[in-house]
């Protein structure tokens, strides 16, 4: 007899216009990808072949502007540099969807459309992570023209929010951006909002997601989501994508240590089910998003192990986590 055919998956969140930015090729195979990544100390899991093996048939792409820090001197530091970054991550999945990559998805009509094949290029939500590269609410439109529908308006702190490692709550600007996202309709994504800022958010009315967002109460910190945060993101109707980041997975952990186990991840997916039912809960990889093979959980080597994770839940759930809930929402609310 031959096994069930696996869930389609869509993944709440990946960097991958950012990776390409970086130098990586990810139409190459996973292993001539590692061979001659130029991302050092990171090993490379995320390819489209790779995507394509693990049944992934949606991602949200991010826009991700990296700021300037320490560790990243060529970041930007003002609007100007921002936008710059995000303009050229637009212009490859644009270049990808030209060459048959990817399909940029704008709808829920073309999310139905796009899912009703079963094979075809993977589908693309763009999301993007930290508004900066956004001059101001009255340019929102442009960003909605170009595709976007999702914003998270913090990363650390942005011109928009208080973030993470950076509390505060909104801006003027950010209360400004906000009420105009909610009103040309597009999702705000709680991911990396510190609590104030969170909780200003949410009494303007947006509709809200948390892309990828691990549970407060395994780890402490203002990256991860209270149960009080999870319980509001499920009561508009959002899903919540859970990251395959050993940060974020067992608190104190750290590269020199084991790495962590999938059952912890998967502990996390049934206390927030417990909390906010199983129909909320979703993927959100972050796969390569920053790190590598190195700091994800043991057993996923390359992105088609995502699958192993799912393997951990009920099987009654297993299709809602893997791409299921994140479909329904997609095709409801984008």
């Amino acid at each position: 007899m031959s096994p069930p055919p696996s869930p389609l998956l869509v993944d709440g969140h990946l960097d991958l216009a950012f990776n390409a930015a970086q130098g990586r090729d990810l139409t190459l195979g996973l292993e001539a990808l590692r061979a001659a990544d130029p991302v050092e100390g990171e090993t490379a899991t995320v390819t489209f072949g790779e995507l394509g093996a693990a049944g992934t048939r949606v991602a949200f792409g991010t826009l991700f502007a990296l700021p300037r820090t320490e560790q990243s001197p060529r970041g930007y530091t003002d609007h100007a540099g921002a936008r710059a970054q995000a303009l050229a991550q637009l212009d490859q999945y644009r270049r990808w969807e030209d060459a048959g990559l990817i399909r940029l998805l704008r709808g829920g009509a073309e999310v139905r459309a796009h899912l009703a094949q079963p094979e075809g290029p993977l589908g693309v939500v763009l999301l993007m992570e930290g508004a900066d590269p956004v001059r101001d609410a009255d340019d929102l439109p442009f960003w909605l023209g170009a595709g976007v529908r999702v914003i998270g308006p913090a990363w650390g702190r942005t011109r928009y929010a208080g973030g993470t490692a950076a509390p505060g709550p909104l801006t003027d600007a950010g209360r400004a951006l906000v009420t105009a996202m909610r009103d040309l309709g597009l999702t705000l994504d709680a991911s990396h909002l510190d609590d104030a800022a969170f909780w200003e958010a949410l009494e303007l009315g947006p509709r809200v997601i948390a892309t990828h967002a691990n549970s407060r109460a395994f780890v402490p910190g203002n990256r991860q989501l209270t149960d009080e945060m999870a319980r509001a993101v499920a009561a508009t109707g959002g899903v919540i994508g859970l990251v395959f980041l050993g940060t974020f997975i067992r608190p104190g952990w750290n590269p020199s240590q084991p790495r962590v186990g999938l059952e912890e991840l998967a502990a996390q997916a049934r206390h927030y089910a417990a909390r906010v039912g199983w129909e909320h809960v979703g993927l959100g990889t972050d796969l390569d998003g920053g790190f590598g093979r190195e700091k994800a959980p043991a057993g996923v080597e390359r992105y088609r192990d995502v699958g192993h994770f799912l393997d951990l839940l009920p099987e009654e759930y297993r299709a809602g986590v893997a791409g299921g809930n994140w479909a329904r929402w997609l095709t409801r609310h984008l």
